[in-house]
């Protein structure tokens, strides 16, 4: 939740405070690696948009991974449905994040 929060507040510092050093981003487009490299395409996600809402709206967790269904609307327009699938490392840091675009009941 804390990593949702500062996502859609756009704050690369407190992202860069929950990344592990290798960290693991993958979407439908990309896959990155390193704490280096997934910051700098948060960072592209954030110059592209003037706003981001995160709608939570469920989650399924185990001992390190969590899972959020997630809708999100960027600068109250695009509407996207996706999957985050979060993995966490003995030190509690995002070691992973997998996510998986869905679409609209409707």
């Amino acid at each position: 939740m804390d990593y949702l929060a500062a996502y859609a507040r756009k704050d690369l510092d407190a992202i860069d405070g929950l990344f592990a050093d290798d960290v693991r981003l993958r979407d439908w487009k990309l896959f990155v690696q390193g704490r280096h490299a997934a910051l700098a395409e948060t960072a592209k996600n954030f110059e592209s948009a003037r706003s981001i809402e995160i709608d939570v709206l469920s989650t399924h967790e185990s001992q390190r991974t969590v899972a959020g269904e997630l809708r999100i609307r960027v600068d109250g327009e695009i509407e996207l449905f996706v999957v985050d699938v979060v993995e966490f490392d003995d030190s509690g840091r995002i070691s992973a994040i997998r996510a998986y675009l869905g679409r609209p009941s409707e």
